[in-house]
This record gives C-alpha cells, structure tokens and sequence, in this order.
C-alpha cells in the first residue's frame, strides 16, 4: 500500500497548529490522535504510521503550547486546546479520501480528556482512551498549566465522580460508539479511580475494551511497552474498522 505523507498548518483562530496527514491514497476512515500535555506529534507519528497501514487516514498534530507554539505553554488554556482538536477534526473529515461516517479519536492522558469532550461536539464512532486524565470543570479560563494546584487534582482524581458532574465523563455517557481504555499498572498521575469513573462513564457505547497494562508507567517510557499499546491499539482499530464497514454494507 502506498502511503502519503503531508505537512499542514491549521488554523485556529489568529494562530495556528501543525499537523501532518499520514493516509493511503483511497477513501478510508479517519483516525485523530491527540498527544498528552507537554508531549507533540512527533511521539505518535510512528503510530499513525502502522494505524495507516491498515487501511485508514491518519493526523497527528500539536496542541497550542507545544512544538512550535512552546512560547504559549504557560497561558494556553483547556479551551484553547479543546479548539485546537475540533479544528484538527474538520480538517480530517474536509480530506478527499476521508469516510466522515468512518471517524475514531485517540487520545492519552490530557489528550484523552479533550477526545471524550469532543465526541459531544462532533460526530466519533470509535474513541481510545489511554490514562484519560480528569479536571474540574471549572476555571476553563485559567491557563491548564496553573490547574494542578488551582484545583487539587491529586485529591479530586481519587474520588468516585458522578458522570454528569464532570463534563468529559458527562460526554462518555452520553457516547454511542466503540470504546476502548486502557490503564498503566503504574501510573503515578492518574490514579485507578480515574479510570473507573471513565469506565462506569460509558453505560452507552456500543462496546467497550478495558486493558490493564502490566509494568507500563504513564508515558510508555519502556519502549517495549509503547509497542505494545501501538499492536493493542492497531488490533482494535482493525476490529472496529471492519465492524463499521460491515454495518455500513462497504
């Protein structure tokens, strides 16, 4: 299969992010990966990269605050970046060769907290979650850097949080799609109570996946680890992507 890769800007607002499009050249599902705060896209470019083997569009690109915007990091806010995303989004579905019926959004950590928001505000049929992290609703306008201490969020992640009192659970319970969540034996940053607070979450979705992986921290820093979560998550996909074309009659 041939593969294309293409550089892109895209705009959001007066500035803009950068992304890179990783796809073969047929119509296909569209796959978005949304980084963790303080990584990029360079990190799940490889990812994106086997994902699009499979046959699937793929687009990585970072966050306002990241990369190239770095200077920003200490003032952009959660909205900022949930704008960042839906922005990436439509610039997935306006490709040429992209199924919008055919979207999956993956996301780790911060960036799993930003796609369960998204799947309220544009249409996803299938949504990975790798150590989803949580905030308080609130403060949407302070800068995320300042939200750690603004809103105790070691205290907060430890407790059994209603869906409908936070605005990402909010979002998974209302979510008709595929799900997959995958924790990290030891994470040190998002506590086992997060992850059932998403996992309780999602009472809609059409399936949901839960994987525990054993000896992995929270940034995958073995890279044995992170090669595993990229064959956990290429097997997924390949079973959502076959199970959305087969109800589609494609």
């Amino acid at each position: 299969m041939t593969i294309r890769e293409q550089r892109m800007d895209i705009a959001v607002g007066s500035s803009h992010v950068c992304a890179t499009i990783v796809a073969p050249e047929t119509l296909l599902p569209g796959i978005l990966f949304v980084h963790g705060w303080g990584g990029s896209q360079e990190r799940y470019l490889e990812r994106a990269r086997v994902i699009a083997e499979l046959g699937c569009v793929c687009l990585t690109f970072d966050l306002s605050g990241h990369a190239a915007t770095s200077l920003r990091f200490e003032t952009v806010t959660r909205e900022h970046n949930l704008q960042d995303l839906l922005a990436a989004y439509d610039t997935l579905i306006a490709q040429p060769n992209v199924d919008p019926a055919q979207i999956a959004v993956v996301g780790s950590s911060y960036g799993g907290y930003l796609a369960a928001i998204a799947t309220s505000l544009r249409p996803v049929q299938c949504l990975a979650l790798r150590v989803p992290a949580l905030y308080v609703d609130s403060g949407w306008e302070i800068p995320k850097l300042q939200l750690r201490k603004e809103q105790n969020l070691e205290a907060y992640r430890e407790t059994i949080i209603a869906a409908e009192a936070n605005r990402a659970l909010l979002a998974c319970s209302q979510f008709g799609g595929d799900v997959l969540l995958v924790q990290s034996e030891f994470d040190h940053r998002i506590p086992p109570a997060v992850i059932s607070n998403y996992r309780e979450a999602c009472v809609q979705a059409r399936s949901l996946t839960y994987r525990l992986m054993r000896g992995a921290d929270h940034g995958l820093t073995d890279e044995s680890k992170s090669q595993a979560y990229t064959a956990l998550l290429s097997t997924w996909l390949r079973e959502m992507v076959f199970d959305i074309r087969r109800r589609a009659g494609g």
